[in-house]
């Protein structure tokens, strides 16, 4: 049996070096879709770089993916697991909203990293299988996509050397060719072509990006058309009475789900047409019937074939919007609805409208104090762009004009533009204009222009289209604005409650850092102190108060005050925790706090530490091996007012580090705390004797390529002095 470990990894030195081996890992896996992202160093946006099964249209809205996104692919990469959705739409649903009411189909999708040898991330692979696919992986598709990501991680590694800071290329996706039929014998194809031609039904073939390939004279006579006029254009485009987004919705489920599909739709005046859609990895058999008759009301009976999700087709009179359109604006509406600040609204949008849409330019700005101001644009140079910004809302340019009106405005070329504004600046080439007001709750918040480089007509669909784009990104824009709003107030807060700067200790090397768990507003309980009684002792102090929010942080602020006042007095570890937890059980805050105290007497190289249901901390001999330091636990801060604090004493020589953090640093979801918090003291074990911010900043980047985490992380680091030989 073949497997992908046995291609060729070493040819293809161009961009298709991914080309055998993409399609050799579909057709081991069986997977009908697959899609390879790309991944620039430092960057957190993937790009689609290959794609295969499916069109471009489809694949249009995920071509730029955060890694921050709830996708399948950023998950994966974040994580650094094989993300598997084998549950069928329902599954898809609930854990993955967005990619549930965007491709409401049934599919089974694989996502993993795509890592080098040295285990740096290039980028990842998205695998789609239809529903017949069992609902687990077997061993040998496991092993086949393990191997494709190895090779396909070292690969995209050689490109970006080769590629420098031209990687990831810009552009479009590579798409590869679906897979060569065999070689028909002429004769049985033409009869073949014989067969179908004598069909009284009508026969059609599609390819996967929905261009009609063949159709027999039955099916151009049952759709009223010649088939010269047909072949090569997708039906919704060349016949009007199929411009509906059921149609387009049909042929995208037979794609992505590799399931037959029907409809039925009205050929004016009165002739019911019933339309069979049977998909391959090569295109779409579709199969024309007439249904039952409007106006007779009696049925063929090849009309009542069952086929699954059928749908009825009305006939309306429609432009057509683009191919996708409305999928398009299903994509992003979803999108927006996770946007959180203004700079992720602008990166969401400008995500999607230019692959979807199709223009050259965008330029988004918001409403500040009067004035019109530049969030973010595309398409555009810095110097042509900064002229308008901060432009009075007064001002007689469209951009503003439209919020006083309004109604947006539209220059289907540069002529009607011209005359318009004569001495407006043109950015080159550019030769059509939508200019859309964002309103959102009765008032103006901010306006959109897209430009194109060739003229556009604008149909009234179209109009109708980004009009309502317009009030999507006017409500995500809104809640984006009032989030940036209450996260700098929290931000605010959550430095003014952290020390500033830590005091110098003669002696002693001191670091810290806080991070943020990146969700809700960034603000915790977190927090740790370095208090100094004596000239020759200094008491560090690290803690966790439950939640995130105003009223963790607010806690938080209280602890922090009692532990530093009771620490300034020269109260011993035991007796600190003791009192700081008396003081919470009075004011019965109703959440409890986590604390470690570490009193060190640098002149005598010891060390008293007292806990309260806090992570043990870890200390770093000079010779180099790193202890877990069992401290005895006590009970969390704010539980039992005449809770004990045992005091552990321990020998801290000069050259010892010790670290000290909250259990964000080790602590995920379904992982082993205690296995987690040995492999965080064996990475120290090896950080050698660096400067202390450089092993702080190690310490980081290793829980973050552990796994994701979702806790507040603070994080205080000494290292005692060596002495200098004498």
């Amino acid at each position: 049996m073949r497997h992908t470990g046995g291609t060729d990894w070493t040819a293809d030195r161009g961009r298709d070096r991914l080309d055998g081996p993409l399609a050799a890992l579909m057709e081991e896996t069986g997977a009908s879709v697959g899609m390879v992202y790309l991944l620039g160093s430092g960057e957190r946006v993937l790009r689609l770089g290959f794609v295969a099964g499916v069109p471009p249209p489809i694949t249009a809205p995920w071509a730029r993916v955060s890694l921050d996104e709830a996708i399948p692919v950023s998950d994966a990469i974040r994580e650094r697991r094989l993300v598997w959705l084998g549950g069928g739409q329902e599954e898809i649903a609930r854990r993955y909203p967005r990619l549930g009411l965007v491709l409401p189909y049934e599919f089974l999708l694989a996502a993993t990293a795509l890592a080098d040898r040295d285990d740096e991330v290039r980028g990842g692979i998205v695998l789609l299988w239809p529903v017949w696919h069992p609902p687990r992986l077997s061993e040998r598709e496991r092993e086949a996509i393990d191997t494709f990501a190895r090779h396909a991680g070292q690969r995209l590694r050689e490109a970006a050397v080769e590629g420098g800071a031209e990687w990831p290329p810009e552009g479009e996706p590579r798409l590869l060719p679906a897979p060569v039929r065999r070689q028909e014998d002429p004769a049985r194809a033409a009869a073949a072509l014989d067969f179908a031609e004598r069909m009284p039904l009508g026969c059609c073939a599609l390819d996967l990006d929905g261009q009609i390939t063949f159709i027999n004279a039955a099916g151009a006579d049952l759709v009223g058309s010649e088939a010269s006029q047909l072949l090569g254009r997708r039906p919704w485009e060349v016949l009007p009475w199929l411009r509906d987004p059921l149609v387009e919705d049909r042929y995208r489920a037979a794609v992505v789900a590799r399931q037959p599909t029907a409809f039925t739709a009205v050929r004016p005046p009165d002739v019911r047409l019933f339309f069979q859609l049977y998909p391959d990895e090569h295109g779409i058999s579709l199969h024309i019937s007439p249904a039952r008759s409007v106006t007779s009301g009696k049925a063929d009976p090849a009309a009542l074939a069952p086929a699954p999700a059928a749908a009825r087709v009305s006939h309306v009179a429609q432009e057509p919007v683009g191919a996708l359109g409305l999928y398009h604006l299903t994509h992003l509406a979803a999108a927006l609805a996770e946007a959180i600040g203004v700079r992720d609204v602008m990166e969401r949008l400008a995500d999607q409208i230019v692959p979807a849409l199709g223009p050259q330019g965008l330029v988004l700005m918001a409403v500040e104090e009067g004035r019109l101001r530049i969030i973010g644009h595309r398409g555009y140079e810095p110097g042509f762009i900064e002229r308008f910004d901060g432009a009075p809302l007064t001002s007689s340019v469209t951009n503003a004009q439209v919020l006083a009106t309004g109604a947006p405005v539209f220059f289907p070329s540069y002529e009607e533009f011209r005359r318009a504004h004569p001495t407006a600046p043109r950015q080159e080439g550019r030769n059509a204009w939508a200019f859309l007001p964002l309103t959102a709750s009765g008032h103006p918040v901010g306006s959109l222009v897209l430009s194109y480089d060739r003229p556009r007509p604008f149909p009234a669909a179209e109009r109708a289209l980004l009009t309502s784009l317009a009030g999507l990104i006017a409500q995500a824009l809104d809640r984006a604005r009032l989030y940036d709003a209450k996260h700098a107030l929290a931000h605010t807060l959550q430095t003014g409650l952290l020390p500033h700067t830590l005091p110098g200790v003669p002696n002693l090397e001191v670091t810290a850092r806080y991070r943020p768990a990146g969700h809700g507003m960034d603000i915790g309980g977190d927090f740790y102190d370095l208090i100094r009684p004596t000239p020759s002792t200094v008491l560090a102090a690290i803690g966790d108060v439950q939640g995130h929010n105003v009223n963790a942080a607010a806690l938080m602020g209280q602890v922090r005050t009692a532990v530093h006042a009771h620490g300034t007095a020269g109260a011993p570890p035991s007796e600190l925790l003791a009192r700081t937890n008396r003081l919470l059980t009075d004011l019965d805050p109703g959440l409890f706090t986590s604390c470690l105290i570490a009193q060190i007497d640098l002149a005598h190289g010891r060390a008293r530490l007292a806990s309260a249901g806090h992570p043990p901390p870890l200390l770093r001999y000079p010779g180099g091996s790193t202890d877990v330091l069992e401290v005895p636990p006590g009970l969390l801060l704010g539980i039992e007012p005449s809770a004990e604090y045992p005091t552990r004493e321990i020998s801290f020589p000069p050259g010892a580090l010790m670290v000290l953090y909250t259990d964000g640093l080790v602590e995920t979801p379904g992982a082993d705390i205690e296995a987690a918090t040995v492999s965080l003291a064996r990475h120290l074990d090896g950080s050698g004797m660096q400067n202390l911010d450089d092993v702080a900043d190690t310490l980081l980047r290793h829980a973050q390529h552990t796994a994701p985490r979702t806790d507040d992380i603070a994080l205080l680091l000494m290292r005692a002095a060596r002495q200098p030989e004498a």
